[in-house]
């Protein structure tokens, strides 16, 4: 039985890695929802060089649209796609992630108890001997079981999420002044709530998360972290009259004991070491993205006298 219009639309922001996009479209050949009832629209959002080789060849076993976007960020990239999508419900992964086969299936029944809701599915490190990979996993895994484990679910990170595109429209789409791939799902799921619409968990719409880390990486990666911290804090402080909230100490303390009820003893001390480590990067990233924009606003002021 064919359908006239998809029920998925899954879309897939990538900038200059086409090896980790291969394997994500790779995945969702392997996907066991039907193929006529779900499409995938890829935005190179400005890869040098463009990745239209790797998307084409996909073309004869996916309902596959490439798009072209001069580099602007994820968040244009997500947007872009999403405004050519023409299925009921819009799904958002990443380049570097793999799907598993049942994810369409597990997210359509979530939306199915909560039609309105924006459904988080769970990420899984793909790459368990990595140290700083699955440091960075276990930062998301804590995030989550803080912030999700209430009443009322709060955050998903944007590679593993889904939601009616009408509602996607009501929420006006992700906010494209976030430069990074960092901070942007934050606002995003921080603006849906203040909608009035929900959030839900369905652990079992699952992604394999293939992102290799090194020091340096790992360094960079949570010092933008910060930066992105500090963008939702200006953005939300815009739309809501509020202060910034620090979390308590004892949100520290429990991430940086987390490995320690997950890992061998020794790998455990060494990932918490790491998270540590996130946490200095992301201070630093916070306070080096508030100067730069403090200095930016100075000159512009200056200039405009």
């Amino acid at each position: 039985m064919s359908h006239s219009l998809p029920v998925f639309s899954i879309v897939i922001p990538t900038y200059n890695r086409p090896d980790r996009l291969a394997s994500c479209l790779q995945s969702l050949t392997q996907l066991s929802y039907p193929r006529d009832r779900f499409e995938v629209i890829v935005v190179d959002d400005g890869s040098s060089p463009p990745i239209a080789p790797v998307a084409e060849s996909f073309e004869s076993t996916l309902n596959l649209t490439l798009l072209h976007q001069d580099n602007s960020g994820p968040a244009c990239a997500r947007n872009t796609g999403a405004a050519h999508a023409q299925g009921e419900y819009l799904v958002f992964t990443d380049d570097d992630c793999q799907p598993y086969p049942d994810w369409l299936t597990a997210l359509e029944t979530a939306l199915h108890q909560q039609p309105t809701a924006l459904v988080g599915g769970y990420t899984v490190n793909a790459l368990p001997e990595n140290l700083f990979s699955t440091a960075s996993q276990l930062l998301i895994d804590y995030l989550y079981d803080y912030y999700n484990s209430r009443h009322q679910p709060s955050f998903f990170a944007s590679n593993n999420f889904a939601m009616a595109s009408e509602q996607f429209c009501q929420s006006g789409g992700f906010d494209t002044s976030f430069p990074l791939a960092a901070g942007e799902d934050r606002e995003f799921c921080d603006r849906w709530l203040q909608l009035g619409l929900p959030l839900a968990y369905a652990p079992e719409a699952k992604v394999r998360h293939t992102h290799h880390l090194s020091l340096r990486r790992f360094w960079r990666q949570h010092f933008n972290y910060g930066r992105g911290a500090y963008c939702f804090h200006q953005v939300r402080a815009r739309r809501v009259d509020e202060q910034v909230k620090v979390e308590p100490l004892q949100f520290y303390w429990q991430l940086l004991t987390y490995p320690l009820s997950r890992q061998p003893q020794i790998q455990a001390i060494r990932l918490s070491g790491l998270l540590f480590l996130s946490q200095v990067a992301n201070v630093a990233g916070f306070f080096w993205e508030r100067s730069q924009q403090k200095t930016t606003a100075a000159s512009t002021s200056a200039a405009s006298c």
